[in-house]
């Protein structure tokens, strides 16, 4: 799916670069340009960065017992 329609950025582009460690809108547009254009992505991309670290939270090696 296309998250940014400016510079034609996928969601898997997005998805490896907040794997990559972006955790901000102006990362991952510095990175692959996706919000640095219009803007009009930015809530998605913020979306998507938050729901890569609350998956990540709930990882088994996380999870203390």
């Amino acid at each position: 799916m296309f998250v940014c329609l400016c510079t034609g950025t996928t969601s898997h582009v997005v998805s490896e670069v907040v794997a990559n460690g972006a955790r901000t809108s102006r990362e991952i547009a510095a990175a692959c340009g996706a919000g640095g254009d219009c803007g009009r992505c930015r809530r998605t991309l913020r979306a998507m960065i938050e729901a890569h670290f609350a998956a990540a939270d709930a990882t088994p090696e996380s999870i203390t017992r």
